[in-house]
């Protein structure tokens, strides 16, 4: 070892010992390979930050497993519930509608957006029966739309009180003006939080598929 390289050991003892470093800032303290300095060390006592850290991650990765094992569960619950609830044609139309039309980039919400009212109303209904948290509507409209009687329209349609349908005007609203009306009504998001409503969803579609 290099007289530079014993005094750097040295250091990295002394700043272990006495200032409580951590691995990763002794790595940039000193400027020498991670390796270099876990060999020096390894023998001194962990600093708190790094134990805490450990303990931090050792929750986390429990968190995960756990919510991992839920998933799973009421997937195999889906799956398994499946064949009955399916006999229903109303509710196959609903999974049906979902594949097609609902959103399935995120596995911890349920999401569905139309602007046909008969397809929101078959949504939200089985949303709401299903769903273990409450559904959130959200209104989107162009320009020369008027939201306040589009959330009149639509919470008739989803049963629930206009006031609590949020609005948000469409970012190219400005550009369709004498456009051919396709959404006189607009377009209505039904959004629940619910992973494990989300799980169970996934196993009715996916049965549907094993069946095509």
């Amino acid at each position: 070892m290099t007289v530079r390289h014993t005094h750097l050991r040295e250091k990295a003892i002394e700043l272990r010992s006495q200032h409580n470093l951590t691995l990763d800032e002794l790595v940039e303290r000193l400027g020498l390979p991670r390796t270099t300095i876990y060999y020096w060390i390894k023998d001194l006592p962990i600093p708190r930050t790094e134990q805490q850290s450990a303990a931090r991650q050792r929750a986390s990765d429990a968190n995960r497993d756990r919510a991992r094992a839920k998933r799973d569960a009421a997937y195999q619950k889906g799956w398994e519930e499946a064949p009955s609830l399916l006999a229903d044609p109303v509710f196959r139309d609903f999974v049906v509608l979902y594949m097609g039309e609902g959103s399935k980039r995120q596995r911890n919400c349920v999401e569905f957006v139309n602007s046909d009212p008969k397809l929101v109303a078959l949504a939200n209904r089985f949303m709401r029966e299903f769903s273990a948290r409450k559904l959130s509507h959200r209104l989107q409209y162009h320009a020369d739309h008027d939201p306040e009687e589009l959330k009149q329209f639509w919470g008739v349609v989803v049963g629930v009180n206009p006031g609590e349908i949020k609005e948000m005007r469409k970012s190219n609203s400005n550009e369709l003006s004498g456009r051919q009306f396709r959404s006189i009504h607009g377009l209505l998001t039904i959004h629940t939080a619910d992973t494990y409503f989300r799980a169970r969803l996934q196993a009715w579609m996916d049965f549907v598929k094993s069946q095509w």
